[in-house]
C-alpha cells in the first residue's frame, strides 16, 4: 500500500517469511483457487465441530486455519535495504555536512541535497525526507530537476489520493507549483513564497499582448516574397532578417537572396500556414491563434535557421499546452527532437505528477524505460540521475519484482556519475534482482555497489552466494566485514544466515544487542521456540519487537501463533491492525487476503455490535492500548467504511504508533468522506499541519470556524497555535480556543485529549491549579494519559512522592508502559530507583532517547567520560538522534576532543540546520579548533 512508509515496505518479509513458493517460476499462488482450498477445509472444519469429540475438532479448525503450514526457521530469511546504509552514519552526515556548507555552486548544492535524501531514506522519518526535498528544491537551478523535485514533493504527500485535487494543481507556494517549476532561473528565497498563480494568471514565458489589427500589414511594407510552390508570402525583410543571424545574412549578406525580391523557400520544410505564421511572428513576437501543429513547425524552423528567440517562444508555448498523459506523450516526442527543454519538462511534468498511475499504461512504461529515452535526455542536459531515481523509487514501491522496476533502474545506472550515485544504482538493482531470484546478476551489481564504495552492499553478495549454494563463501565473507569495520548489528544478523546451531543464535543475541531494532531476530527466536512447542514463549518474544515497532509480517506471525493456541479473538486483532497499516496484505505467505481471513475467523468469536465496539473502545483508550484500540476501529469501519471520523480517529492512533504515511493514508480517507465543507477543512488542515504547512492549517482551521464552530476545528487552530509560537501573549488565545473546543460537542475520548492539552497550557503559564482540575476532569471520563498531567503539577509542588504515586497508577493502568517509567523516573527520589526505571523503559522501547541522555549524564557527573560517550554511542548505532548527538558533542567539547565534537555537531545540523543549541556549540568548538 502507498500509504506505508517505503522502507517499511521493502523490508517486508512476505516474500521470504514462509515456506518457500514454487521454485520454478519464483510466483506464489493467489487468488480463487488458495481461496476455495481455505474456505472447504474451513466449512470442513466448522461442520465437524458440532460433534462431540472435541479433542480431535479442535485440531481440525487450528490445521483449516493454517492451511500452509506454520513458518520454518530454515525458510526465515530478513529482507534488504534498498537504500544507502553507511557503516559509520554520523561520519557520513558530517562529512555530508561539511561539503554542502562549503559548496560554492548552486547546481552542486542541489544535488548534495539529492544526496542526503538517499541517507535519509533509510532513517525512515518522512519529515526529515521532506526537509532533504524541499533543501534540494530551493537548490535547484535547471527545469528539469525543479519539476522532478516538485513531482517528488508532492508525491510524498500522495495528494494522487484526494478526491477533487488535479494532478497539476497548485498547492499554494512556488516550490510545488506545476508553472512555477518551468521558470528558468535561480532564486533560492523564492521558492517558499505564496505562489502567484493563486491570484491570477501566471505564463511561463509572458509574450507581448497585441491587438487583432497589429496582425495586419500594409502593402508599401512588403519587400520580399517568399514562395512554396507557387503560393506568394509577402514580408518585412528587415523584420525577416531580425529572427537570426542565417535569416540576416540571406537578406542583407553576400548571398544572392539579398539581391532578390522572391525567394523559393519551397525546400525548407515547411508549409505555406507555416510561413505565413513566421511572418506574423517576425512583425508580432507572438504565437496567439495559432494551432498546435503549426507552432510545431516553427520550433523545427528554428532550430534550422537558429532562431533562438522564436524557438524559446515555441518551446514556452508548446509546454503550456500540455494537460494530459496523451498530450505529454504526442509532444515530448517533438521536445526532444528539437531539443526544446521546456517543452520536455512539462512533458515529463505531467508523466511525473501523475505517478503511480501514469506508470500503468504501456506506452508511459515503455518510453520511460528505453535506453534511448536515457540518452535524449542527457543530450538535453536534464536531471537524468534524479529523475531516474524518483522513478525507480516509485516502482520498487509498486512491485519489486516487474521488469518495469529492472529497465528503470538499469537507466539509473546509466546516469550516474559520483560514487555514491553508483552505489546506490547498483545496490537497488541488486535488491531487485535478488527478489526475482537471478542470483548471478544480482550478485555482480552488489560487488559493483561495493567497489563504489558501499560496504553494506557485502550483505547482498553474500546472500547472493548463498543462495548459489556457496554457503561457506558467504560466512566467510561477512566475518571479514565484522573484522574488518566496524562492526554493526546487521553484520551480524546477516552472519546468523550463513551459522548454524549456537553460533546462529550468538550472532542473533549479539545483532539485537547492538541494533534492537532488527525485526528478524525476534522472527527467529520465536519461530525457534513454535518449532520446540512453545508457542506462549514466542509470542513474549515476538511481543518485545512489536511493543515499539509495528511491522506487519512481526503481527502476522504473532498471529499465527495465536490460530495454534485457538486464541482467535487475538489473531482477528492482529491481522485487523495489519490491515490499518496495510489494506491488501496477503496473510499465509502472500496466498490469502487478510480480509477475508478475517471473515473466516470471525465465525468462531462472538459478534460485536457497533454499541459494543464503542464501548470497547474506551476501555482500549483508558488503558493506553493503541494497538487494541486499531484493530476495535477497523471493525467498525468494516460496516461503515465512509465514516470520516472513525478514519480520523484511525489516523491519530497510527500517529501515536509512529506509522506516519498508514496515519496519513487514513487522514486523507477521511478528507474525502467528509460529509460536509467544515469538516473537511479540518482533514485538510491536519494533513497541511503534518507536512510542515503550519499557516495553511491554520487558515483551514479559521475557515472551518467561519462556516461552523466545531470541536475539532478549535482543537486544530489551537495546537497549531500552540506548536508555531507558544508564549505568555499566545497562550491565552490558545487556552481560548480549547475552552471553546471544550463547548462545542464530542465524544470523551477527544474532550480527554482537549483537557490534557489545556492543562499542559496552564502548567506552561504557572497556573497549576487550573490545570489540576484539567487533569482530573480528564481523568474523570478515563483519559489515562492524565495521570502523567497531574504529577508534573505535583512535582511543581514539590510533591514528589505524589507525582512518583500518580505515575504509578499510569503504570498500572497503560499497556504501553515505557513512557510512564521514563517519566516516573523524574520523581524517584533515588537515583538508583530511577535508573531501574529507565532501564526497564528502554527494555521495553530501545528507540525512546531520554534514558541514554540521562544514563549518560549521570556518568559524566560521576566524572566517567568515557562511560558516558559510550552509553551514547551505543544508542546512535541505531538512532541517529539530534539530542544525542548534540549532548555527546557537549561531552566530547568539554573533554577537549574538539575534532569529534565539530563531527558530532555537523552530523546533528545534517538533520537539522536550524537547532539553535548546536549552532551555537558548533561556533565555540569550530572558533575554539581556530585558536588552538
Amino acid at each position: 500500500m502507498r500509504g506505508l512508509k517505503l522502507i517499511d515496505r521493502f523490508k517486508s518479509a512476505q516474500v521470504h517469511a514462509f515456506n518457500p513458493t514454487d521454485n520454478s517460476t519464483g510466483k506464489t499462488p493467489r487468488g480463487g483457487a488458495a481461496r476455495a482450498k481455505l474456505e472447504a477445509q474451513i466449512i470442513k472444519s466448522l461442520v465437524s465441530n458440532s460433534k462431540p469429540n472435541k479433542a480431535h475438532n479442535s485440531v481440525s479448525v487450528s490445521e483449516a486455519l493454517l492451511p500452509y503450514g506454520f513458518p520454518a526457521t530454515d525458510f526465515l530469511e530478513p529482507g534488504l535495504d534498498p537504500y544507502l546504509k553507511p557503516v559509520d552514519l554520523v561520519e557520513s552526515l558530517a562529512e555530508l555536512y561539511r561539503r554542502i556548507e562549503s559548496c560554492p555552486s548552486t547546481s552542486k548544492k542541489s544535488s548534495l541535497f539529492a544526496e542526503q535524501c538517499s541517507l535519509a531514506r533509510g532513517l525512515g522519518d518522512p519529515k526529515l525526507l521532506r526537509r532533504c526535498l524541499l533543501a534540494a528544491r530551493q537548490h535547484a537551478e535547471d527545469v528539469f530537476s525543479k519539476v522532478v523535485l516538485s513531482a517528488w514533493l508532492r508525491f510524498e504527500r500522495r495528494e494522487d489520493e484526494l478526491v477533487g485535487v488535479s494532478a497539476m494543481d497548485c498547492g499554494g507556494y512556488v516550490v510545488e507549483c506545476p508553472k512555477a517549476a518551468l521558470v528558468k532561473g535561480y532564486a533560492p528565497d523564492s521558492v517558499f513564497d505564496r505562489c502567484q498563480c493563486r491570484c491570477g494568471p501566471f505564463e511561463v514565458i509572458s509574450n507581448p499582448v497585441f491587438k487583432e489589427n497589429e496582425f495586419l500589414c500594409s502593402e508599401e511594407d512588403n519587400d520580399v516574397s517568399f514562395y512554396i510552390g507557387n503560393e506568394e508570402i509577402k514580408c518585412v525583410r528587415y523584420r525577416m532578417g531580425t529572427l537570426s543571424t542565417p535569416f540576416k545574412a540571406m537578406l542583407y549578406g553576400s548571398f544572392k537572396e539579398s539581391r532578390k525580391g522572391k525567394i523559393d523557400f519551397s525546400q525548407n520544410g515547411i508549409s505555406i500556414e507555416g510561413m505565413r505564421a513566421v511572418e506574423v511572428y517576425s512583425r508580432t513576437r507572438s504565437l496567439d491563434f495559432l494551432s498546435p501543429k503549426i507552432v510545431v513547425e516553427l520550433l523545427s524552423l528554428s532550430n534550422r535557421f537558429c532562431c533562438d528567440e522564436m524557438k524559446s517562444a515555441c518551446d514556452a508555448h508548446l509546454a503550456s499546452l500540455v494537460f494530459t498523459i496523451d498530450d505529454a506523450l504526442l509532444l515530448i516526442e517533438y521536445g526532444l527532437e528539437e531539443t526544446a527543454d521546456l517543452l520536455v519538462a512539462s512533458c515529463l511534468q505531467v508523466l511525473l505528477r501523475r505517478l503511480p498511475s501514469s506508470l500503468c499504461r504501456p506506452k508511459v512504461m515503455k518510453f520511460l524505460c528505453s535506453s534511448e529515452t536515457r540518452g535524449r535526455f542527457a543530450m538535453l542536459g536534464g536531471a537524468s540521475f534524479l529523475f531516474y531515481c524518483f522513478l525507480g523509487q516509485v516502482a520498487m514501491e509498486e512491485s519489486m519484482v516487474s521488469k518495469m522496476t529492472v529497465k528503470l533502474l538499469k537507466r539509473l545506472g546509466e546516469c550516474a556519475t559520483e560514487r555514491w550515485q553508483k552505489a546506490l544504482a547498483a545496490h537497488q538493482l541488486g535488491c531487485v534482482l535478488l527478489e526475482r531470484r537471478e542470483f548471478i546478476a544480482a550478485q555482480r551489481h552488489f560487488e559493483a555497489a561495493v567497489e563504489a564504495g558501499h560496504v553494506y552492499s557485502m550483505a547482498g553478495v553474500a546472500r547472493a552466494k548463498h543462495k548459489l549454494g556457496q554457503q561457506y563463501s558467504a560466512y566467510k565473507l561477512m566475518s571479514s566485514v565484522i573484522s574488518e569495520y566496524k562492526p554493526a548489528g546487521w553484520m551480524y544478523q546477516e552472519r546468523s544466515l550463513y551459522n548454524i546451531g549456537k553460533e546462529k543464535l550468538s550472532d542473533l543475541t549479539t545483532a539485537t544487542k547492538m541494533d534492537p531494532t532488527l525485526l528478524f531476530p525476534y522472527k527467529y527466536r520465536a519461530v525457534a521456540k513454535m518449532e520446540e512447542k512453545q508457542i506462549r514463549a514466542g509470542i513474549l518474544e515476538i511481543d518485545r519487537i512489536i511493543r515499539f515497532k509495528l511491522s506487519p509480517d512481526c503481527l502476522e506471525l504473532r498471529a499465527w501463533f495465536f490460530i495454534a493456541l485457538e486464541d482467535y479473538e487475538n489473531a482477528i486483532r492482529d491481522i485487523r491492525v495489519i490491515l490499518n497499516l496495510e489494506p491488501n496484505y496477503m496473510m499465509f505467505g502472500g496466498k490469502v487476503k487478510g480480509d477475508y481471513l478475517i471473515e473466516v475467523l470471525s465465525r468462531l468469536v462472538q459478534k460485536w455490535s457497533q454499541a459494543d465496539c464503542w464501548m470497547c473502545l474506551y476501555e482500549r483508550w483508558s488503558s493506553v492500548d493503541d494497538i487494541g484500540s486499531l484493530a476495535i476501529i477497523h471493525q467498525m469501519l468494516g460496516s461503515d467504511p465512509a465514516n470520516s471520523v472513525l478514519l480520523f480517529r484511525q489516523s491519530l492512533l497510527l500517529l501515536r504508533l509512529n506509522c506516519q504515511k498508514a496515519a496519513m493514508r487514513s487522514l486523507r480517507l477521511a478528507r474525502n468522506h467528509s460529509s460536509s465543507e467544515h469538516e473537511r477543512l479540518v482533514y485538510e488542515g491536519w494533513i497541511l499541519y503534518d507536512t510542515g504547512n503550519r499557516e495553511e492549517a491554520l487558515s483551514r482551521a479559521e475557515k472551518s470556524i467561519s462556516i461552523q464552530r466545531s470541536f475539532e476545528a478549535f482543537f486544530l487552530k489551537a495546537y497549531v497555535l500552540a506548536d508555531t509560537s507558544l508564549n505568555p501573549e499566545s497562550s491565552p488565545c490558545v487556552i481560548q480556543l480549547l475552552e471553546e473546543a471544550l463547548r462545542c460537542p464530542s465524544d470523551g475520548l477527544r474532550k480527554g485529549q482537549a483537557l490534557n492539552n489545556l492543562g499542559s497550557i496552564y502548567v506552561d503559564c504557572d497556573h497549576l491549579n487550573q490545570a489540576a482540575g484539567c487533569y482530573k476532569n480528564a481523568l474523570d471520563i478515563k483519559h489515562t494519559r492524565a495521570h502523567q498531567g497531574l504529577a508534573r503539577v505535583y512535582h511543581l509542588r514539590n510533591q514528589r512522592k505524589a507525582a512518583y504515586d500518580e505515575m504509578t497508577k499510569l503504570i498500572g493502568k497503560a499497556e504501553n508502559n515505557a513512557p510512564a517509567y521514563e517519566k516516573r523516573s523524574e520523581y524517584c527520589d533515588d537515583r538508583e530507583m530511577a535508573k531501574q526505571d529507565l532501564d526497564t523503559a528502554t527494555e521495553l522501547d530501545p528507540l525512546r532517547t531520554y534514558p541514554y541522555r540521562y544514563r549518560a549524564a549521570v556518568l559524566m557527573d560521576d566524572q566517567k567520560e568515557n562511560e558516558a560517550v559510550e552509553e551514547l554511542t551505543k544508542a546512535l548505532s541505531f538512532r541517529p538522534d539530534l539530542q544525542m548527538l548534540h549532548l555527546r558533542a557537549a561531552f566530547y567539547d568539554s573533554m577537549g576532543n574538539t575534532t569529534s565534537a565539530l563531527r558530532d555537531c555537523q552530523a546533528a545540523l545534517c538533520l537539522d540546520p536550524n537547532h539553535t543549541d548546536t549552532l551555537d556549540l558548533y561556533n565555540r568548538a569550530h572558533n575554539s579548533a581556530i585558536h588552538n
